[in-house]
């Protein structure tokens, strides 16, 4: 029962924290993507013209839902957790009978579900600008989920190997970013010259932003079950190697 009761903490104060901070955590995602579609897919994309068979707005919403399911996630745990290192507060959960799977577990719950509420509301606000449809709501929920939890992952390993609050950025500003812009989000792989295509290809949310947008429209740049086996097996090596570093304390004990 004590183990229910620690994870039920963990998670309570995860959505504590970011809900009592709602203008940093949930306001700017909002503000964001309002300009991306008012810009990208109402200004300029009335311009472009349909990609492929899909209006451009309609085309760009599902990727600009996971970017930002993508970097809401992310930030949240290794924002939490680093914050939990720094304060020194880690070293009490480490040293009480709570097991390591459940400490992992309450924090990335609470990075997907920050991640699942932003996507939702940017989701709201984009069907503001189009009408949104779901012809396969099953892979969208599912690429959804999966995604949230594979960033709140990579989220607690980077804050597991911070040593300052400049390490938790870097990752996010060199790394993250550029795959989320290079992964179709505003463009289809189709219209890349070859070597570019290549290198879309092995860009590893090239494939979820894609199975997401067939979620929504039924059209993607990949095959979908390849992407749901990206995902699954980056999902898996990411579980293995959070649980590990926190099982041997790496970066944590003194």
């Amino acid at each position: 029962m004590y183990k229910l009761v620690a994870f039920q903490t963990i998670l309570y104060r995860e959505i504590y924290r970011f809900m009592r901070i709602w203008p940093q955590t949930v306001l700017p995602p909002a503000i964001t993507t309002s300009l991306y579609f008012l810009i990208f897919g109402h200004l300029i994309g009335s311009r472009l013209g349909d990609m492929g068979s899909v209006r451009y707005i309609e085309y760009i919403v599902p990727g600009i839902v996971l970017m930002s399911v993508i970097t809401n996630s992310y930030g949240n745990v290794v924002a939490s957790f680093y914050s939990s290192k720094f304060q020194r507060n880690i070293e009490e959960m480490l040293i009480a009978p709570i097991p390591n799977g459940l400490i992992l577990a309450g924090y990335v719950m609470g990075g997907v579900l920050r991640g699942l509420l932003t996507g939702s509301i940017v989701a709201g606000i984009g069907s503001l600008f189009t009408p949104l449809h779901l012809i396969h709501p099953d892979i969208a929920a599912g690429v959804f989920l999966l995604t949230a939890t594979l960033f709140s992952l990579a989220g607690f390993i980077n804050a597991v190997y911070a040593n300052s609050f400049d390490d938790i950025s870097i990752v996010p500003n060199f790394v993250l970013n550029p795959l989320v812009y290079l992964g179709g989000v505003f463009y289809s792989a189709s219209i890349l010259p070859e070597t570019w295509r290549a290198v879309a290809l092995a860009n590893p949310m090239f494939y979820m932003i894609n199975a997401f947008r067939y979620g929504f429209l039924g059209v993607s740049d990949v095959d979908v079950q390849l992407a749901f086996l990206v995902m699954g097996g980056t999902l898996i090596v990411l579980l293995i190697w959070a649980w590990y570093l926190l099982k041997k304390g790496i970066g944590l004990k003194a």
